[in-house]
């Protein structure tokens, strides 16, 4: 399978893009999109040197090695603007592109978002899309007030260091809380360190993602590990599993 990189007849680019170092399998059962992060308001494109995008190279080699040798395809999500920009939310509508274009590619199959910052937040929002299985939100951005009723039915793995001060890791464990409720299933997973660039501690994060990235298409378990201050919500006999990493 190839993914087109030129753009369509009316001129627009694509938005599933392929990651540098990544070969696409021939068959694609399941996919993998990342989203990297960005800012709150910037509506120019995303530059040639993109640190945000550079950070989540690793994470793809991390969830490429783990979802091996299952035919899954590792793709990342192109931007059309560098900020969220309000209500116009764009790096969704980016999301859902890319989704749309994967679908014409190779037809309806599981994906997982794997998103960073502005990107987990776009993930979230988009996971309501029918193939998406789960989200894995890494030091997420999650304010007050953030729609949840979607994920009904999803899976979602957040991990955050309490010390980012980019992000603040108590409103993802609140979007959480709130997810649950509302039917997801959830596990929040307490990195330290880390910070918000994920530098600190990079292999541990790259190792946990990925496993829970293998985990959300059913190639493995959940990322293990001692379980702190497990506590029940209102939604049913699902559960929040916080822990901290090691």
């Amino acid at each position: 399978m190839k993914i087109p990189r030129r753009p369509s007849v009316d001129g627009s680019r694509p938005a599933l893009r392929p990651v540098l170092g990544q070969r696409p399998p021939e068959r694609v059962a399941a996919a993998v999109l990342l989203l990297h992060g960005g800012q709150a308001e910037a509506l120019q494109a995303p530059p040639l040197l993109n640190l945000p995008a550079l950070r989540m190279q690793p994470f793809a080699g991390a969830i490429a090695r783990a979802t091996a040798p299952a035919e899954v395809l590792v793709a990342r999500v192109r931007y059309r603007h560098r900020g969220w920009n309000g209500a116009e939310a764009h790096p969704v509508a980016d999301t859902v592109r890319a989704l749309g274009e994967l679908r014409d590619l190779v037809g309806p199959v599981p994906v997982v978002l794997v998103g960073h910052s502005m990107g987990a937040r776009a993930a979230l929002r988009a996971a309501g899309e029918p193939e998406v299985k789960g989200v894995v939100a890494l030091a997420p951005w999650c304010p007050p007030g953030e729609p949840v009723d979607h994920l009904r039915g999803r899976t979602v793995v957040a991990l955050h260091d309490e010390s980012d001060r980019i992000t603040a890791a108590p409103e993802t464990w609140s979007l959480l809380g709130r997810a649950e409720a509302a039917g997801a299933q959830v596990l929040s997973i307490r990195m330290s360190p880390g910070g918000h660039t994920m530098l600190r501690g990079a292999p541990l994060w790259h190792r946990t993602a990925a496993e829970a990235t293998a985990a959300l298409l059913g190639l493995g378990p959940l990322p293990t590990g001692p379980l702190k201050a497990p506590r029940r919500t209102g939604g049913g006999s699902l559960r929040i599993a916080c822990r901290d990493a090691s």
